[in-house]
C-alpha cells in the first residue's frame, strides 16, 4: 500500500513518519529541495518532539523518501497549507498545486484524502479537478476528508492516539479511508460525509476562539475597572460548570486563527459571534502593541534616549518553533516598522528574515523586556507570580 504525502510541514512530515513506522512505503513530496534533502538524510526541519527519531528510523529502514515530484500510489495525502487572502477569503492554491501535480499519476482505486484545514466543500473541488483532467476516472477513485486535530509539541502521539473524523463523498470512499486510518491511528475512527467533516474541523477551532475571546475581552475590562484578571478567573473557575481560558496576546496558529474565518467567508450574515470572537482576539494583540509602545515612551522621556526593546518570544505557543499567524511576530514587526529599537528572543529557531535576534543573555542588557510567550527557558528569569500581572504579557524593568 504505497502512499504519497503531498507537503512535508508541521502535519505532513509527522504524518508521513508515523505511517511509514507501521511499515508502509511513504513517499514523501515538498517543493523545497532543502526539506527534501534533510529529509532523506533522516534528518528534520522543524522542531517537535520524538519527530526526529521517527523520521531517522524510517529513512534508514527505506519505508520514507522524500522527493520533489510525486510518483505512483495507491493512496495520495494533500497536508498543505491553507492560509486566507485579501479580506480573510480562504487561498485554495496550495491544495490546488498539490492536487495537479498528482493527477498525472492517478489511477483507478486510487484513495485521495485531504487533510488540509479547508472550507466546506473543499473536498468536492478537488475531485471536479480530477475530473476534469481525468475525465475517464469519473467513479473510478476516491475522495475523502480526514483533518488532524493536534496539539504543537504533542504531534506524534496525538496523530496515533486522538479520535479522527472521516468523511467521503460517497459511501464507498468513507469506508476506504477509514480502511487506510486503521493501520496506524489507535483513536476511534468517527465515519460521516466530507462536508460534515469540513465543518467539524472549523467548529472546534472556532469553538475554541470564542472561547479564548471571552477570556481576552475580560482583560481589557479587568483592566479598565482595576481587577486582576487572573485572580478574578481563578475564583470564577471555582464554579464547578465554569471553566474560564487564560488570556493572551491574541491567538496564533494555522489553525485557530485561521479556521473561523473559514465559516465567517462562507456564512457571513450567520456566523455574528464567530467573527467577533476573531475580532476580539485581534484586538488584543493591537492594545498588547499600544501598551508596549507607551512603555516606551515613558522610558525615553525617563532617560532621554530610545530603550533598547528585548521582545521574548516569537512561536505563537510555548516551546515550538511554529511562527504562523503568531501575535509575537506581529508585535515585533509593528514596533520594528515603528522605528523602536527592537531586537527578539526565539530559542528555537537560528534566524528570522525581518527581525533581528538576540541570544537570551543578550536580552538581560536591555531597557525593556516584553516577555510575550511563556517558553520554558524564560520561567527561570521570571517567576510565574510575575508572569500573571499583564494578561499574558510581562514588561519587565
Amino acid at each position: 500500500m504505497k502512499t504519497v504525502i503531498m507537503g512535508l510541514g508541521y502535519i505532513g512530515l509527522p504524518t508521513a513518519a508515523l505511517i511509514a513506522g507501521k511499515g508502509i512505503d511513504v513517499l514523501g513530496v515538498d517543493v523545497n529541495p532543502e526539506v527534501v534533502n534533510s529529509i532523506n538524510q533522516g534528518k528534520i526541519h522543524i522542531v517537535e518532539p520524538e519527530l526526529d527519531a521517527l523520521v531517522e528510523k524510517a529513512v534508514s529502514e527505506g519505508k520514507l523518501k522524500a522527493s520533489l515530484k510525486p510518483i505512483e500510489a495507491e493512496i495520495f495525502v494533500i497536508a498543505v497549507p491553507t492560509p486566507f487572502k485579501g479580506n480573510y477569503d480562504p487561498d485554495l492554491a496550495y491544495v490546488e498545486s498539490a492536487t495537479r501535480m498528482i493527477i498525472p499519476f492517478l489511477r483507478e482505486s486510487n484513495l485521495i484524502i485531504l487533510e488540509s484545514t479547508s472550507p466546506v466543500g473543499s473536498t468536492r473541488k478537488i475531485q471536479e479537478w480530477v475530473y476534469q483532467e481525468r475525465p475517464e476516472l469519473f467513479g473510478k477513485i476516491s475522495f475523502a476528508y480526514c483533518p488532524e486535530r493536534v496539539l504543537p509539541g504533542k504531534i506524534v502521539f496525538e496523530l496515533e492516539n486522538n479520535d479522527r473524523v472521516i468523511g467521503g463523498t460517497d459511501e464507498e470512499s468513507t469506508k476506504k479511508a477509514v480502511d487506510f486510518y486503521r493501520h496506524f491511528v489507535t483513536g476511534a475512527l468517527h465515519e460521516t460525509t466530507d462536508k460534515t467533516a469540513e465543518m467539524c474541523k472549523l467548529v472546534e477551532n472556532s469553538f475554541r476562539d470564542v472561547n479564548i475571546a471571552f477570556a481576552n475581552e475580560l482583560s481589557l475590562i479587568c483592566d479598565k475597572a482595576g481587577i486582576n484578571v487572573w485572580e478574578l478567573i481563578k475564583l470564577a473557575n471555582k464554579h464547578p460548570r465554569v471553566n474560564i481560558l487564560q488570556p493572551g496576546a491574541g491567538v496564533g496558529g494555522h489553525c485557530i486563527a485561521v479556521d473561523p474565518w473559514f465559516i465567517v467567508s462562507d456564512f457571513p450574515e450567520q456566523a455574528r459571534m464567530i467573527r467577533t470572537g476573531r475580532e476580539v482576539n485581534n484586538f488584543k494583540t493591537e492594545w498588547v502593541i499600544s501598551r508596549v509602545e507607551a512603555k516606551i515612551a515613558h522610558l525615553t522621556e525617563l532617560n532621554s534616549r530610545p530603550p533598547l526593546v528585548a521582545c521574548m518570544g516569537l512561536a505563537f505557543k510555548p516551546d515550538i518553533d511554529d511562527l504562523r499567524e503568531s501575535p509575537a511576530v506581529h508585535i515585533t514587526e509593528h514596533l520594528l516598522l515603528e522605528g523602536h529599537n527592537i531586537r527578539a528572543v526565539e530559542p528555537n529557531i537560528h534566524a528570522h528574515s525581518t527581525i533581528p535576534l538576540i541570544s537570551l543573555e543578550e536580552a538581560q542588557g536591555a531597557d525593556l523586556q516584553v516577555f510575550l510567550v511563556s517558553h520554558s527557558v524564560f520561567k527561570n528569569i521570571l517567576p510565574k507570580s510575575e508572569w500573571m500581572d499583564f494578561c499574558g504579557v510581562h514588561l519587565n524593568k
